[in-house]
C-alpha cells in the first residue's frame, strides 16, 4: 500500500468520515464513496454510502486512487459536526 493511500484510509477509519475511491470492478475503472471501517494487511472493510448496513472488503490492489469525499478538506469534524 502506498503512503497517500493509507493517509486516506486511516483519516476515514479515526474520523469516521466517508472517502471516495477510485478502483477496479470487473476490469473497468469506478468511483465509490466508502467509510473504512478496519484495515489489515491485505486490503480494508468498508460500509458504501448507499449500503451502510453490511460491510464489503476491499484489496489494496483494486484501488486506484483514493480522495476526500466531495465538501470534505481533510479537517476531521467539522464545527457544525462537534455540536
Amino acid at each position: 500500500m502506498n503512503g497517500l493511500l493509507e493517509r486516506f484510509l486511516r483519516y476515514s477509519l479515526s474520523h469516521r468520515r466517508p472517502i471516495r475511491v477510485m478502483l477496479l470492478r470487473d476490469g473497468l475503472p469506478a468511483s465509490v464513496n466508502l467509510t473504512v471501517t478496519e484495515i489489515d494487511e491485505r486490503g480494508f472493510y468498508y460500509l458504501s454510502v448507499k449500503n451502510k448496513q453490511q460491510a464489503k472488503y476491499l484489496g489494496f490492489d483494486q484501488v486506484l486512487a483514493a480522495a476526500y469525499a466531495r465538501g470534505d478538506r481533510g479537517e476531521g469534524k467539522s464545527e457544525k459536526d462537534r455540536k
